[in-house]
Parts: structure tokens; sequence; C-alpha cells
């Protein structure tokens, strides 16, 4: 029924455009025979012109039926609707004309009445549909919004994006904007007009334009300039009190992803002035693609992105582990709305909770792991040193064992540059992780102390026997362990044999710096400290710190995790250092206030374990280049084995038992450049 409905529905629509199309062809008709003959039609020929009126609004018709005019909504009119007008109406006088020379000249207005009413036909439609567009945007969805003033605005950029960008506003006033000026840096746009808009010159000249007087809202129109240009843009209107704004992405535009009238205030992170990242997609789709992927820490920050661009890259099964339900709660709504509720599941599970992470690898079998949990506040880590070693460091090595043991393919360690030459217990507990796996890897088994701390009951005994087989002694790797339950068929077959086959497991660890406006990072905190009208902190004046976007932070690690072939340490090229000083500064100037007059930069002291500047390496480190150029990988020539050894021996048992300074020793043993703040 409801069918049958829509179909009379579109059927009276159809039926009235033709109405209304055979009304304004008649008019046409009418009307060029009145242009030719000077609007005095001889008797003969207004008679000839009743004659042949409905035959030329019944051809007029057809033509317009087969050009698909019939069926379109008449209010959204484009060039390709425009050029459909125009087949249709020279089609219909190509017929007419042709009727005359086969002999039937009475039914056929004189050639130059066709002339005539092509031109006049096709300004009448074009009228018709062009009014119905307009009345619609202005009209009937372009209304302003009641009791808003239209705002005077400048847009930045006079080239496609910044022309589409004026169309939309001035097409949509609910947006409530007026385009006074366009300012571009090429010259040879000055003085010239676009939709009405006159372009007054480059954006330097802002502050000297009479007809830029009382603006104080800039939109910059330029997603593929160079960053560096767009930020000199943004901090010097920022500087004159002018709100700076922007269009989305280059990439989001030419995907379809956003309009070019979503306009969004310009970040930070739209300054920072790096390149592009370019990355092998290929390779990263097939070292994804089809197979069970595993995030831990998926409510993170780093974690939820890695979910986000795994989840696009059609993995059969994406396993979100979180112990925040809130967190894991906000990135699987967010997945979900963009149509991935089948492929992803949430879990929530505390990785240092060895059954429930055993668990879950019997029954999901997860084929690549990437670990992003951890604890990362540096100065909150200082002062309980226990928790950042269990949760960074302990819980590392298990869950890298418990891949191993069950036949990953992959398992990549979301480390720091923290951990180059650590003053914090945060940087010094994610090298120890970084050791962990690399002993693994040398080792190519899990560690004897896995099998004492899974699970005892019956229900679990075949993870007991899994983890348990793969055991070893010190002395001899291979040496074959007699369990009772090798046999069992939810063991892995490697395993039943007796003999201990070296894990292919690559195991890996992938460093960098800060993250753009992750949870605890400077930025948030700054855009608080100016909302509340100041003063904003900075630790020292010349602390710098390396930033990256998370986007190409987790770009570069899925990246680095293809060219992987176990045991490196990767690090991803971080770009220049910031000053944290200037950061402020210019976050400061972007919010419309002025340094020192609206708000203030109030020097705190360094807290215990943060350093000025962030290193790329320590000193038993080896730097190599990989096949990426944003990618470098570290060799290290320690005794890893000996360094993760001596921590599960030493001081790991006894981690909750010993004080922070005692902790804090202990750590110093194993990581010999590690420089400790004692309290």
């Amino acid at each position: 029924m409801k069918r049958q409905f829509s179909g009379i529905l579109r059927g009276g629509r159809t039926a009235a455009l033709s109405f209304l199309y055979a009304i304004a062809i008649a008019i046409s008709v009418f009307f060029s025979y009145e242009i030719r003959f000077d609007f005095a039609v001889p008797p003969v020929e207004q008679m000839h012109r009743l004659q042949v009126l409905f035959l030329v609004v019944f051809v007029k018709l057809v033509m317009l039926f087969f050009a698909r005019q019939m069926g379109s909504m008449v209010s959204f009119f484009g060039v390709p609707d425009l050029f459909r007008l125009v087949a249709a109406l020279l089609a219909s006088a190509i017929f007419l004309i042709g009727l005359r020379f086969v002999g039937f000249e009475h039914i056929s207005p004189p050639r130059g009445v066709l002339l005539i009413d092509f031109l006049v036909s096709l300004a009448v439609l074009c009228s018709f549909r062009l009014g119905a567009r307009l009345f619609r945007e202005r009209v009937l969805t372009g209304y302003k919004i009641p009791g808003r003033a239209f705002e005077r605005v400048v847009i930045v950029g006079a080239g496609d994006t910044g022309a589409s960008l004026v169309s939309d506003l001035m097409n949509m006033p609910a947006h409530g904007f007026r385009p006074v000026a366009f300012l571009d840096d090429d010259v040879s746009k000055h003085d010239r007009f676009i939709h009405g808009v006159r372009v007054e010159g480059a954006p330097e000249s802002f502050s000297s334009l009479p007809c830029l007087e009382g603006v104080r809202r800039a939109i910059i129109a330029m997603p593929s300039a160079p960053t560096k240009r767009i930020a000199e843009i943004a901090l010097f209107l920022g500087r004159l009190g002018v709100q700076v704004e922007t269009v989305p992405a280059l990439e989001d535009l030419a995907s379809g992803k956003a309009r070019v009238s979503r306009i969004r205030p310009i970040e930070i992170q739209d300054l920072l002035g790096r390149s592009v990242v370019e990355l092998d997609t290929k390779s990263i789709v097939r070292f994804v693609e089809n197979k069970v992927v595993m995030v831990t820490g998926a409510g993170g920050s780093i974690g939820a992105e890695l979910c986000r661009q795994i989840a696009h890259l059609n993995p059969s099964r994406l396993l979100m582990v979180e112990q925040s339900e809130p967190s894991l709660f906000l990135i699987e709504h967010e997945l979900n709305g963009l149509g991935f509720s089948g492929t992803t599941l949430p879990l929530i599970a505390d990785i240092l909770d060895t059954a429930r992470i055993n668990a879950l690898f019997a029954s999901h079998a997860p084929q690549i792991v990437f670990h992003a949990a951890a604890h990362k506040h540096v100065f909150l880590m200082e002062r309980q040193p226990s928790e950042a070693i269990k949760n960074n460091s302990v819980a590392t090595r298990k869950l890298a064992e418990i891949a191993v043991a069950h036949g990953a393919e992959a398992f990549v360690f979301i480390s720091t540059d923290k951990a180059i030459n650590p003053t914090s217990v945060m940087g010094a507990s994610k090298r120890l992780a970084e050791l962990h796996l690399q002993a693994l890897q040398a080792q190519g088994t899990p560690s004897a102390a896995l099998k004492d701390e899974l699970p005892r009951s019956l229900a679990v005994t075949a993870l007991r026997a899994t983890a348990g087989a793969t055991a070893v002694t010190a002395g001899d790797p291979t040496t074959a362990i007699q369990d009772p339950l090798r046999s069992s068929p939810s063991v892995p077959k490697k395993l039943q044999s007796g003999v201990v086959v070296p894990s292919r497991t690559k195991l890996m660890a992938v460093r960098f710096g800060n993250v753009l406006g992750s949870s605890g990072s400077v930025v948030p905190i700054f855009k608080k400290q100016i909302e509340a009208g100041g003063p904003v902190t900075v630790t020292h004046p010349d602390v710098t710190r390396y930033f990256m976007t998370i986007q190409e932070a987790v770009g570069l690690v899925l990246q680095a995790s293809v060219l992987g072939k176990g045991g490196e340490i990767f690090v991803l090229d971080m770009g220049q250092p910031v000053k944290i000083v200037s950061l402020a500064r210019n976050m400061i100037e972007l919010s419309g206030f002025k340094v020192g007059e609206d708000i203030e930069i109030k020097f705190t002291s360094l807290k215990p374990g943060e350093k000025l500047f962030e290193e790329l390496q320590h000193c038993n480190e080896q730097h190599l280049p990989t096949e990426h150029p944003r990618i470098m990988r570290f060799v290290n020539d320690g005794d890893a084995v000996k360094a993760s050894r001596m921590a599960i021996e030493e001081f790991e048992a006894f981690v909750d038992e010993l004080s922070p300074n005692e902790l804090k020793r202990n750590l110093k043993v194993v990581i010999p450049e590690y420089e400790p703040c004692f309290e």
C-alpha cells in the first residue's frame, strides 16, 4: 500500500511538472513568433502559430522526458541539468526543422521562429529551475536564525575552496555570516571579484583595509596550502584580535566526508608545520585485513585512534580491551555509528589479570596485538612508582608472554621517547618493558614465571598447559617440558610434541613523543587555563618537547608494525622540538587574547622526573634507517635478556613492598642510564 501511494505521489508530481513545462514552452512559442515578426504577426502566421503550438509542446516534452528532466527535483538545478536542457531543446529544434525538409512545412514553425524559440525556451526553463533553487536555498532552508544579526567575515584564500565557501555562505543565510572580502597571496587575483566579493589584497594587509574595519572573524580556506603559511596567517590575524577559523582538511573535502561550509576553529595542530605522512597503505591493509586484532587501552587517546584506523582496514575482528568502562563505551559507540558494530568487540579487562587475558586469547585467538594500555603521567607515577612498574613493565611482559604462548603473529608495544636516558619512573618503566620484549624475542619462549601465575581451576587447565608447556630452563631453551596435559586438543600442536619450538611472534616497540590533544597533555590544559582567564602555567622558559598529531602517530605505528621483523625498537620522526612557552603564546593569541595584557604566562619549576628536553637515542643504541623515511630503527647492544631476568628475579615480586626510593634504586641497577629523582 505504501509503495502504491508513493507511486501515485511520484506520478502526480510528474504530471504537475509536465503541466508547468508545457505552459512555459507554450509561452516561449508565442513570444518567439512575436519577436520574429516585430510584434506584428500577420493573420496567416497567427493561425499557423495555433496549428503548430501543440506539436511543438508535445515534441519538447518528449525530449525533456528522455533527458531525465521530468523525474528531477526542480529546485536542484546545476550544470548537469543545464546541459540536459540544452540537449533536449536542441534535439527538439533539429526534429522540427527536419519536418520542413521532408515536406511537412505546414506543421513546423519557420526556421527563424525555431531559432528564437530555442533561445527563449532555454531562458524561460532555466529561469524557472533557477528560481525554484533560489527559493529553496534562500527562503525555505536558508532562512537566517531568528534574532541573530549577520556577522561580517573575511575569507582568506581566493581559490576554488574559498569560492565554494562564499557560495555556500551566501546561499545559506542560516550560517549567519556575510562575506565582505577575500584576502589572497596571489597578486593577479587582487581587485577582482568572485561571486560579487572582491579580492582586496594579501592577508598581511588586513589592518590597512578600510572595508575590513570592525571585522573580527576570518575563515582560512586554503586546505592545500603549506602548514607553515597557514600558521603565519593564523598567528598574524590572532594578534590583531581576529577569531580565526578554517575549513575541513583537503582529504575530507575530497572524500565527501565534509563540506566546505563546515568551518571549525583553527587548532594548534594546524600550526605544527609538519608535512603530510605518506604511508604504504597497501602493505598496512595486507598486515591487518581479515585478521583478529587486539588493542589494549582501547579507550585512551592512542588506543582509540588505533581502533578507528584499524576498523577501516577490514579486520575480521577488532578486540577492544579496556579497564575503564566509560572510555570503552565512548569508542564502541563511535565505531558503531560508523557502521563497524559487526567487527568490533568491547572487552572489559585489566591487563594485569593474567587469567582474564589468557581466557580472551583462548576464546578469540588474536593474531596481532597493539599494546597501548599504560600509566603515562610523569609526575603522578613519580610519587607511586610501584603502579608504573606493574602496569607499564610487568603487565607488558605478561601480555607479551601470553601472546607468544598463543601463537600471535605480532605484538606491538607503544613506548615513549621518555624511555631514552630516563629521569622519570614512567620513562624507566617503559624502558624496562622494551627490555622485556627484546629478551623474550631473544629467548623465543615465555618465562617460567608465567606458568606459576596461570589459573589453577579445572575450567582453565588447558590454558595452564598451553603456557606451561612453553616454559624452559634457564640453561637450555630447547629442553622438553614434560606436562601431562600437553596432548590436550586445546594446546597448540607445536607444543604437543614435547619439544619447544621458538615462537614466530614478532615483538617490537614503537617510540614517539607527545601527542597533541591526548588526555593530560599540555594542549587541553592550556585551553582550560585560557578559558578561565589565565594564567597559563609553563614549567620552564626553555623546556621543549616533540609533538605530533594522534592520527599521524598511529599511522606511523601501523607502518612500523609492517616493517618489523622482531626485536626492534622503532622511533618515529617527531620533526623539530617545540618550545612550550611558544606553544602557550600561540594558543593565547589564537584565542584572540594578548599575552601579558589579557592572559599572563606564569613559570613554575620543573617537576620531579621532568626533563628540559627529550632525547632521540642513548649511548648503547645504534640508529638504522628503514624503508620509510619517517621511521628509524634501533638495535640495542646491551644484554636485554640479563636485564629482564634481573628485574623479574630481584624486585618484581616485591614491587608493592619496597619504598619508592628503593624501587628507584633497583630500577637504576637494571637500567644504568636511568637517573632517578629521590624523595
